[in-house]
């Protein structure tokens, strides 16, 4: 695996770390790439999430808090100086191999440091049962982005506050539950973030390479599709039905503008993971009738796990007509 270092140690915005992992998916030659990254507060959402639903943003704009959509699937995070991301950037595609191989190093590393660490369900490393990271996947160019978070020393009380809609009453409950679910590194080891960071480098990465200032030129360049206020605040449609559900997958929030039983716009929100342009997937249902077998004659013919990961046709066909 190669570490990928930039010419200067100057904090980026999380965009900015975003659009090089993209960057690099499209213009470097097929490797392992991995890097880790800092920034200051900010809130990172998934890619079909709902901000409003996610993001308390009254209090993360009094609090000078940035918030971002990222292109992965997954769910809210929140990320400040004291939280460590990762990013790894592989040429093979198989999600279950990619996701699976790359979190079990990871969590190997942290075992190796006494650390009682475990993969957990979709996507999250555990450490004495307490969530400690949490993961996203997608495919940019042939190639896989593996990103998350790993909570060093991070102030869970703005996590909360930033990433639970507006209500005191959930935000004071929820301080609690997330403090008994939740751990940082610092709490369970003796070690400076940097030579954490260090010990992960050294044992992951065998050889570096450092960013050109063309690079750095590519990666504005990518990053201004994050900023676009469309993509932050996404796409918020009329709708006339509103369909929720949980799977294996994740949650699955389908809204539907449906006009004399034709469906004429459907939406996927929620925290699943991408694997298909899910614009694609979701167009495969204009213009047809609102029923359970004409969805199930589309989904004949078009894989739903080729676009969702982990989702069952079946669950998707019962959210809608359950």
């Amino acid at each position: 695996m190669i570490y990928v270092k930039y010419p200067s140690n100057k904090t980026e915005r999380l965009s900015f770390y975003l659009a090089t992992e993209e960057y690099i998916a499209k213009h470097y030659p097929k490797n392992d790439y991995f890097f880790m990254w800092q920034v200051k507060p900010t809130v990172i959402f998934g890619r079909n999430q709902l901000i409003e639903n996610e993001v308390n943003l009254d209090y993360v704009k009094r609090n000078n808090i940035e918030f971002y959509r990222r292109k992965s699937g997954g769910g809210c995070v929140y990320s400040d100086p004291s939280n460590i991301m990762f990013s790894y950037i592989t040429p093979k595609l198989n999600k279950d191999f990619v996701f699976t191989n790359y979190i079990t190093r990871i969590v190997t590393l942290l075992r190796q440091l006494n650390l009682n660490a475990e993969f957990s369900g979709r996507n999250d490393i555990l450490i004495d049962g307490m969530k400690v990271s949490g993961n996203a996947f997608y495919r940019v160019n042939n190639r896989s982005i593996v990103h998350g978070t790993m909570l060093y020393n991070t102030d869970i009380s703005v996590m909360v506050k930033a990433i639970t809609p507006d209500n005191e009453k959930l935000i004071s409950k929820g301080i609690d539950s997330v403090r008994s679910r939740v751990t940082n590194i610092k709490d369970h080891i003796d070690i400076s973030i940097e030579d954490f960071k260090q010990f992960f480098k050294d044992n992951l990465c065998e050889e570096s390479i450092t960013l050109t200032n063309n690079d750095i030129k590519g990666i504005r360049k990518i990053e201004k599709t994050y900023l676009k206020s469309d993509f932050i605040y996404g796409k918020n449609p009329d709708y006339t039905i509103k369909k929720k559900g949980k799977t294996k997958a994740g949650i699955i929030e389908v809204t539907l503008n449906i006009k004399n039983n034709i469906v004429k716009n459907l939406n996927m929100l929620g925290d699943y993971f991408i694997i298909k342009d899910i614009d694609e997937f979701v167009g495969l249902f204009k213009n047809i009738e609102f029923n359970r077998e004409a969805f199930a004659s589309i989904l004949k013919f078009n894989n739903i796990k080729d676009y969702v990961y982990n989702l069952e046709t079946n669950e998707f066909l019962d959210i809608l007509f359950k």
